[in-house]
């Protein structure tokens, strides 16, 4: 439950940042709404990135753990 809320939250995270940055360039530009459609799909990709850094994250800490336990196992 932990990983899927820390997956949701750096995921929507992004995106909000994304948002609200393009709304910050839009307004002082005065390009609206391009910037902020821009921004909000970067922001999507960012997202998409980081949920997928953190998996494979997990992941190899799930099989170094798996590792260390059964080269243990081995030696008694």
């Amino acid at each position: 439950m932990g990983r899927a809320f820390r997956f949701a939250s750096e995921f929507v995270a992004a995106i909000i940042v994304g948002a609200l940055v393009g709304y910050g360039v839009d307004a002082l530009l005065g390009t609206k709404p391009w910037a902020m459609i821009v921004l909000l799909l970067l922001g999507f990709a960012a997202g998409v990135l980081n949920v997928m850094r953190a998996a494979a994250e997990m992941n190899a800490d799930a099989s170094g753990q798996a590792g260390a336990s059964s080269v243990l196992d081995e030696d008694d």
